[in-house]
């Protein structure tokens, strides 16, 4: 394993744009610069631009003129991606159905010339790395789903990438494999040390695998940041609704303080305008007697989800207010309660028209 380690080609995407032949822009110009050897991950909804983006990275798709891929600062846009040395894997897997898993292992070392003894050697590396032993000699379509997810991983790998791309490589597993998966796949990759640019819709792989995210709307990047600045500091309300729950309060400033319907908000770093947009998230309101606080609701609703409980609350802004409450709280609703926001908790959005 550690034998693999560390070789990850530092990628710089430069001004790279893509418009089709019907004039649709999938993807607005856009720069990136991705470290040896970190995970990158692009988020954000369908049709967001971030598979386009990948495809670039990977030679599938050429950037319109004057964009250029570069890796470790060697011009990259015009070399075929059979030249790249990337490895890839997709939502749908596409492993070789007539093959047996260490001959689809070992596929991408066959076509480079590698030998027998070589190739061999490798192909057994991958399945300890990623823990199928016993499975070499069977079919695909006699594996299960997360099986099929470890061979087309440890396809990738064999041939010792620069740049490992992976296009949603979860999203057709159950939820409960999904989460194992997640947490096998980002246990490998912190292993291997190979640059990955890793595309999905799912903030949760998002946070779990990515040194950065870069979060994507519309074909163009609304945000790039570590798991924590994306969540606690979104530049937008987008980021902030999409990235996690998110309360977004809106109201008059006065005199330091947010006015709302159930009271007011004491803010950090008060605004110099007559009002402010706000994000909250659920799990920094605490629930306290409603003489103890500026902020009063009334509760809504109550969902015990085990480790905590969810509760809507109205009557506090114009809005209801999602909370993240311990399950230790005994509260059920039509209950006043008052709500207990700290200011460094409270996050200024720019407006949006």
């Amino acid at each position: 394993m550690t034998a693999m380690a560390g070789h990850g080609a530092a990628v710089r995407v430069e001004r790279c744009a893509k418009t089709f032949a019907d004039g649709t822009q999938a993807l607005a110009p856009a720069s990136l610069d991705i470290i040896s050897g970190e995970t990158l991950v692009l988020l954000g909804p369908s049709g967001c631009g971030k598979t386009t983006m990948l495809r670039i990275i990977a030679g599938l798709e050429q950037p319109d003129a004057g964009g250029r891929i570069l890796f470790d600062a060697n011009d990259m846009t015009s070399v075929p991606i059979e030249a790249r040395n990337v490895g890839m894997v997709f939502q749908s897997y596409a492993l070789f159905p007539n093959m047996s898993v260490a001959d689809n292992i070992g596929y991408g070392l066959k076509i480079r010339g590698v030998d027998a003894k070589a190739r061999a050697a490798r192909v057994a590396e991958m399945v300890a790395l990623t823990n199928i032993g016993g499975l070499e000699n069977r079919r695909i379509d006699q594996l299960s789903g997360g099986q099929r997810q470890r061979v087309a991983l440890a396809r990738a790998v064999a041939i010792r990438p620069r740049v490992l791309l992976l296009d949603e490589p979860l999203t057709a597993l159950d939820a409960s494999l999904r989460d194992r998966l997640r947490g096998e796949l980002n246990r490998l990759l912190r292993s291997l040390g190979i640059t990955t640019i890793y595309v999905t819709h799912d903030q949760a792989e998002a946070m779990e695998l990515g040194d950065r995210i870069v979060v994507m709307r519309k074909g163009a990047i609304a945000q790039i940041g570590t798991p924590r600045e994306v969540y606690f500091t979104p530049r937008s309300r987008f980021v902030a609704e999409f990235v996690g729950a998110a309360n977004i309060v809106e109201g008059p400033v006065v005199a330091g303080q947010m006015v709302l319907s159930g009271g007011t908000l004491a803010l950090r770093d008060p605004p110099g305008t007559p009002s402010a947009v706000a994000m909250i998230r659920p799990e920094t309101i605490r629930i306290v007697r409603p003489g103890e606080t500026p902020l009063q609701g009334t509760i809504d609703s109550v969902s015990f989800i085990g480790d905590k409980q969810r509760m809507i609350v109205t009557g506090a802004s114009h809005g209801p207010l999602v909370i993240d409450a311990p399950n230790t709280i005994v509260a059920g609703i039509g209950d006043r309660i008052g709500l207990a926001i700290a200011p460094e908790a409270i996050r200024l959005l720019p407006k949006e028209n």
